[in-house]
């Protein structure tokens, strides 16, 4: 069977299945088919992220968010929705980008395959098969989790070097995010040199924030811009050298969507602020409020984009809560908040400044440096109690630094709490605008994500 009929009857069949089925809700006829959708993710985005930094740009700028801004002008559909995976409550990235990519809840850290090794093909498959061009930005490595699951099948996330010779056959029109180091010959366990491997396939490479800029006005294009994910934008901010060579994440969806909309077809884009996700785990609330701002200003361009185009389904969400930050009721509430204004740099940039070696003055001088608040010698000195011991495990603190023990310092200052450093199982944020939008329901699980967008675009219309 070809590879386009065996999507077209699997696909069909999957989307009969979805749509008949009575748990799921019926998805009513649009009277417009979306010809583009930007699909938008604030990865680790729980309800508490998207209020604080809308409560943070009032404060300081005297402004809502972009993403609030719709709720409040009703501008846009809303929904919850449910994001459990096959294994558990409480997704991870891969099961949750899975269930959106490949239309069926897989496990936890399964990328488009099921318990009993099921394969499902992943969305942009499908829509590249349809004619359309494809692609995905991201502020974490290109291979992670999230853009992952709408491009691959793979039994562990963690297989990052496989999923970039996935890409390469796979010859998608934009990829671009973190990286290097699972690209390039001197830091693969292969040695293969990827970069050299996609240009001869006939991919634009950037590397740096110029070349993005240089690119010619047509796809395939590959940019990795750091060696994991890229930095924190409030760091980036303040240095110099790191702003003239990392793009911003709305400078990278500027240039996603001048190269995509060349396509007669159409297209469809992803975008994640993945560091959100990031920042959540690390109890590091300067880190989640401008990594959540720089989300906002990328989704400023796709709604000044599709304002213009009037063809493009615009699906604005996260995969999953986490630590479900927010502001403590207190007298000084209002003041601890605006302490954060005057953060230059964030837990996670200071931590890693600190070594064993420092006093506790010193400790006490950086966070009066960079954060204006001061610790009090006790805790300082339990901070430098923790590396003493540092490991090099784990996915988002390889070093197990103290992130949690310093939000919990913090919270005297900025009254803002955590409910833990993990994943939760929260319902969370579906808004969408524009063509087909008018067909979503109040309550969707994260799977009926993959048949809506087939079916607002008219790729597999009954």
């Amino acid at each position: 069977m070809k590879r386009r009929d065996f999507f077209r009857q699997s696909s069909l069949a999957a989307l009969g299945t979805a749509l008949t089925d009575a748990s799921i809700p019926r998805l009513t006829r649009s009277s417009q088919q979306a010809k583009n959708i930007v699909f938008m993710v604030s990865d680790g985005m729980s309800q508490g992220a998207l209020n604080l930094t809308d409560l943070y740009l009032n404060r300081k700028e005297g402004r809502g968010s972009h993403w609030i801004n719709l709720y409040r002008e009703n501008r846009i559909k809303r929904a919850l929705m449910d994001t459990a995976s096959a294994s558990s409550l409480v997704t991870d990235s891969a099961a949750a980008s899975s269930a959106w990519g490949g239309g069926v809840r897989v496990p936890n850290g399964s990328l488009n395959v099921g318990a009993r090794g099921e394969i499902y093909q992943p969305i942009l498959q499908k829509f590249k098969a349809a004619g359309k061009k494809v692609g995905c930005v991201t502020t974490v490595p290109i291979t992670h989790a999230t853009p992952a699951g709408f491009c691959v099948t793979s039994k562990s996330r963690n297989g990052m070097e496989d999923i970039a010779l996935q890409y390469l056959d796979l010859r998608f029109d934009v990829m671009m995010g973190g990286g290097t180091e699972l690209f390039d010959k001197d830091t693969r366990k292969d040695k293969r040199d990827l970069f050299q491997e996609f240009h001869d396939k006939g991919f634009q490479v950037a590397k740096n924030r110029n070349e993005l800029a240089n690119l010619k006005n047509h796809s395939p294009v590959l940019g990795i811009f750091h060696p994991d994910a890229l930095p924190y934008t409030l760091d980036r901010m303040q240095d110099a050298a790191l702003s003239v060579r990392i793009p911003t994440l709305k400078e990278m969806t500027e240039k996603a969507l001048a190269l995509l909309t060349t396509s007669r077809e159409g297209f469809v884009l992803q975008i994640e602020s993945g560091k959100v996700d990031w920042a959540a785990h690390a109890n590091d609330i300067a880190s989640l409020l401008y990594e959540q701002m720089a989300f906002d200003e990328a989704l400023k361009v796709v709604l000044d984009f599709a304002e213009k185009d009037q063809n493009t389904l615009i699906i604005i969400t996260t995969d999953h809560g986490n630590s479900n930050p927010g502001l403590i009721a207190g007298s000084k509430a209002n003041q601890h908040f605006d302490l954060l204004q005057t953060f230059t740099h964030t837990n996670d940039w200071i931590l890693n400044q600190l070594s064993k070696s420092d006093t506790p003055a010193q400790v006490i001088d950086r966070f009066r440096a960079f954060q204006n608040w001061v610790l009090t010698p006790a805790e300082a000195k339990s901070l430098l109690e923790s590396y003493t011991h540092l490991d090099e495990t784990g996915i988002y603190n390889a070093r197990q630094l103290p992130f949690q023990k310093l939000a919990q310092m913090q919270f005297a200052h900025t009254s803002v709490g955590w409910a833990g450093k993990d994943h939760s199982a929260d319902f969370v944020e579906l808004a969408m605008l524009g063509p087909g939008s008018e067909a979503l329901p109040a309550f969707v699980k994260n799977t009926d994500l993959h048949f809506f967008m087939l079916k607002a675009t008219g790729v597999c219309a009954q």
